[in-house]
């Protein structure tokens, strides 16, 4: 696969013009991302397009989920905004500079955890690695040596700060990765998977190391597609499919959707009996398969109807139930079992 060459994007006048959007506290938004377009060409092949259009708004001080499956376009974006990949067409701003015209002004204010074994030397110290980080983002030699110690004791790495990275578990990785995303004192903090490969007890610290960071006034992007990790971490979560933002919502705001949907499950419907049901005024969706299905509505007298269909073709092994985050998930942005 090649990439499109990287060139300006090309947009209207009246884009090109538009001053970046400053809420009444006087501080410009941490993400500014409007109308973003990615395409990577292929030969002989129709360009892939992975993102389409995408538009993002976070204000300074949000964690701020990606939620969406593998292939989504949360990785191209935040590739996009941290400087790594040019947009096709379409803009996108970091505290108000603009991430390809103005990326020298955008790199000190940003952190990134790609996590895995990216950008890590496994050959080197967990100290060395993040010495060599700090050099590489800038940082004053005075205050560097005393940084990185701070940091690989903040992150629970002190004792294993002089070993070699290929001795450490890929939660001790995480968390090394999380601290050179941090070296630089980024304003904005770009996470992509973060709790991957940690166990229980690491990724409950790593939650309140987020909250902690919050509290210090850093932005906080979370691309990831655990909802039950978006949940904990994140006052907004932005819903991610084929290149774009579906929908933006704060998880207690999912909770009461969940709490006010609901739903009837069905032991062994025949395909009739499920056609009926999908043809009712107020059914939302129905799935599952011939041994159990589920019938979603959109309120409680839409339930009554679908019990009394049932009830008049002799189906009785009926449960009502409300929908989990999990399904309100699934719901947006689609089952797509083992694709990727």
């Amino acid at each position: 696969m090649s990439v499109v060459a990287g060139t300006r994007p090309l947009l209207d006048g009246a884009a090109l013009d538009r001053a970046p959007s400053v809420p009444r506290d006087g501080l410009a938004p941490a993400l500014d991302v409007v109308d973003l377009v990615r395409e990577f060409s292929r030969r002989k092949a129709t360009p892939v397009r992975a993102l389409d259009g995408m538009s993002l708004h976070v204000p300074q001080g949000e964690v701020h989920g990606l939620l969406g499956p593998n292939g989504a376009g949360k990785t191209t974006l935040v590739k996009i905004l941290s400087t790594v990949l040019l947009p096709t067409t379409g803009y996108a701003r970091i505290c108000g500079h603009d991430v390809v015209t103005e990326a020298r002004a955008v790199r000190p204010l940003i952190g990134v955890v790609f996590g895995g074994d990216r950008g890590l030397y496994s050959r080197l110290s967990g100290r060395q690695n993040l010495e060599f980080w700090a050099a590489v983002q800038q940082v004053p030699a005075k205050a560097l040596r005393e940084r990185c110690a701070g940091l690989l004791d903040r992150l629970g790495l002190s004792s294993a700060a002089d070993r070699r990275v290929e001795t450490y578990s890929r939660g001790m990785r995480q968390r090394l990765h999380l601290a050179r995303g941090l070296v630089a004192d980024a304003r904005v903090l770009f996470l992509d998977e973060p709790t991957m490969g940690m166990d229980p007890v690491a990724a409950r610290e790593f939650r309140v190391l987020i909250g902690e960071l919050r509290g210090e006034g850093r932005t906080i992007v979370i691309a990831t597609h655990d909802m039950a990790e978006a949940e904990a971490l994140c006052d907004r979560v932005s819903f991610v499919r084929g290149g774009k933002v579906i929908d933006t919502r704060s998880p207690r705001a999912l909770a009461d959707l969940a709490a006010s949907a609901r739903g009837v499950e069905i032991d062994g419907p025949d395909a009739v009996t499920l056609g009926a049901l999908r043809a009712l005024p107020g059914v939302r969706s129905v799935d599952g398969d011939a041994e159990v299905s589920r019938v979603w509505v959109h309120n409680e007298e839409s339930v009554h109807d679908v019990l009394r269909l049932l009830l008049d073709r002799g189906l009785t092994s009926v449960r009502t139930m409300r929908p989990t985050l999990e399904d309100l998930y699934l719901g947006l942005i689609g089952d797509r079992g083992l694709e990727v």
